[in-house]
């Protein structure tokens, strides 16, 4: 822990605005270097106009790669377009309108020129194709977002007309295309100004937050929150659900509380993370503490029964439970994951009963546990929440969830609510919960744990060299040669993950009390190493360290 970790932030600790903004439009990047490429990694492009990776030519590259692609798939709806709170995203959105409104797109954008959520974005979407004639075309989306990422960063995604991230099919495609027109100094690229732009009878409006504030409904079970009288503080966290929130307190009639409706592109507000960045990781200890701070009291005289946090674009939740008898606090993400699985597949007598439940393969296996007692089938998947998107269609997985603090589920009657991501359907689900068992989701997770046991999980990162993380993605279980792993026999070797087939672009390990899963960074010269035991801290540090021993041994 860094020593101000948990502090709120100081003056230095603070991006320059004006520099930021001035460098989007000034900086031209430098296509020799990899990192000034266009690059789609699991959520998108992303990077900073101050690193040369997030700036205008990126952006207008990347939008007129999307129109072409969306035209050579057919995709001649209207396209829903999104920002959230970071100083980036308002010129990103407006170059893109540029660009999209020259093409002859018919772009839609907020109605109240407001902030748009992540899962808002993919529910309107959704509610759009599969409330269109037959015949008529689909829409799809961009949403400009880094998601939790530090203030001085930008992102781009690209929804297609299912909702949810785009594969990698799609992603690779767009970005060969948008660093073929850097080369080529942006010649292909069609563009407009923004104030021609949003004149244009192609460009039109959108109202996100009615059309996905009006619907929970048919999701979530508010009447019981309201009728049990959950005290729910939600935090924003200076990000896109900020209007959000209030709109759901006063429209369903909750005791709702927005504790910081503050939106500052610099996040002044915010308490620093684990080294120090400002990062609006709702997972975080740190970055959480001023919300954990209210609830320290504990029981019932914590300022809420349920206290939720959001990141920039509201796609992760955090969730915050009154301390009682020793348990409570922030909720480790996997907790959370386990108590909701649990939870919902017992409670939702509208969903497909042989409806499976939908892991990536380095959250808990504590999950595992859950869907075998409940009967359901297990479905383990790559990192990267596009591997829940055709589950969540078709009502085949019900549930989707990552280690990282990001999930989805189905409506009430198991047709699909989002594809992608929402945080702020889980921080509610929060709420029902408490509402509807008279217990806190971390009451409930002890539970599970007197029942399956009690997890250790930890990450961790690894030195590696560009051609080591090459050599991990490229492994076969044949090249792992152990049969143990911190005293236990190995039972399985994986190197695609068991739910589809898929790369992992990794290496998973598993026995019968733990596993480790160890993959590539995209940006550090580092591999992750994701571990669990259900054996102790002791347990979980000797897998660690043999499981480095063996991937070191391997890729060397």
């Amino acid at each position: 822990m860094a020593s101000r970790a948990g502090t709120v932030a100081q003056p230095q600790d603070l991006v320059d605005i004006t520099a930021l903004l001035d460098a989007y439009y000034d900086i031209t990047p430098d296509l020799g270097d990899p990192g000034q490429r266009v690059a789609f990694g699991t959520s998108g492009h992303r990077g900073s106009s101050l690193k040369a990776s997030f700036n205008e030519k990126h952006i207008v590259a990347i939008t007129q790669a999307i129109v072409e692609y969306r035209a050579g798939q057919g995709i001649t709806g209207p396209l829903f377009l999104a920002k959230d709170t970071h100083a980036l995203s308002e010129p990103a959105q407006n170059s893109a309108l540029e660009v999209l409104a020259a093409n002859g797109v018919h772009v839609l954008i907020d109605a109240r020129h407001g902030y748009t959520p992540t899962p808002a974005l993919s529910h309107a979407i959704l509610t759009y194709n599969n409330n269109r004639q037959p015949g008529t075309p689909e829409a799809d989306g961009i949403v400009v977002t880094p998601s939790h990422n530090p203030p001085g960063d930008g992102g781009f995604k690209y929804n297609p007309p299912h909702g949810g991230p785009a594969d990698s099919d799609a992603t690779g495609w767009i970005a060969n295309r948008a660093n073929e027109l850097l080369e080529n100094d942006l010649r292909g690229v069609k563009r407009i100004p923004v104030s021609d732009a949003l004149a244009a009878d192609s460009t039109g409006k959108f109202d996100f937050l009615s059309s996905y504030v009006d619907d929970l409904p048919s999701v979530l079970n508010l009447d019981a929150i309201r009728e049990a009288g959950v005290r729910i503080g939600a935090d924003p966290m200076g990000g896109a659900a900020v209007d959000y929130w209030g709109e759901i307190g006063e429209r369903h009639h909750l005791d709702l509380t927005v504790v910081n409706p503050t939106v500052d592109p610099q996040w002044a507000f915010m308490t620093l993370d684990w080294d120090e960045k400002i990062r609006m990781d709702c997972s975080s200890p740190f970055a959480m503490a001023s919300l954990i701070n209210r609830m320290s009291d504990g029981g019932s005289s914590a300022a809420f029964d349920v206290a939720t946090g959001n990141d920039a674009d509201a796609d992760r939740h955090g969730i915050v439970t009154p301390l009682v008898d020793g348990v409570g606090g922030l909720m480790n993400p996997n907790h959370y994951l386990a108590v909701a699985i649990d939870y919902l597949y017992r409670n939702r007598g509208g969903w497909n009963p042989d409806s499976v439940v939908g892991k990536t393969l380095v959250s808990s296996s504590i999950i595992d546990r859950v869907a075998e007692s409940l009967g359901r089938k297990l479905v383990e998947v790559p990192v990267g929440f596009k591997w829940f998107v055709p589950g969540l269609l078709s009502g085949e997985g019900a549930f989707g969830g990552e280690e990282s603090a990001g999930a989805s589920f189905n409506k009430l009657d198991g047709s699909v609510w989002t594809t992608d991501k929402d945080g702020i359907l889980l921080a509610l689900l929060a709420s029902e919960i408490t509402a509807v068992t008279g217990k806190s989701p971390s009451q409930l997770y002890k539970g599970l744990t007197d029942q399956f046991g009690a997890p250790v999980y930890a990450r961790i990162d690894a030195a590696a060299t560009r051609e080591q993380k090459a050599a991990l993605g490229k492994l076969s279980p044949s090249d792992v040669t152990a049969t143990e792993l911190a005293g236990e026999t190995i039972t399985a070797k994986l190197t695609e993950a068991p739910g589809n087939g898929a790369s992992i672009g990794g290496l998973k390990v598993v026995t019968e009390n733990a596993w480790f899963a160890a993959r590539p960074s995209g940006t550090e010269d580092v591999y992750k190493i994701y571990a669990e035991s259900f054996k102790g801290e002791e347990h979980l540090k000797q897998v660690q360290a043999e499981a480095k021993a063996l991937v070191d041994g391997v890729i060397a």
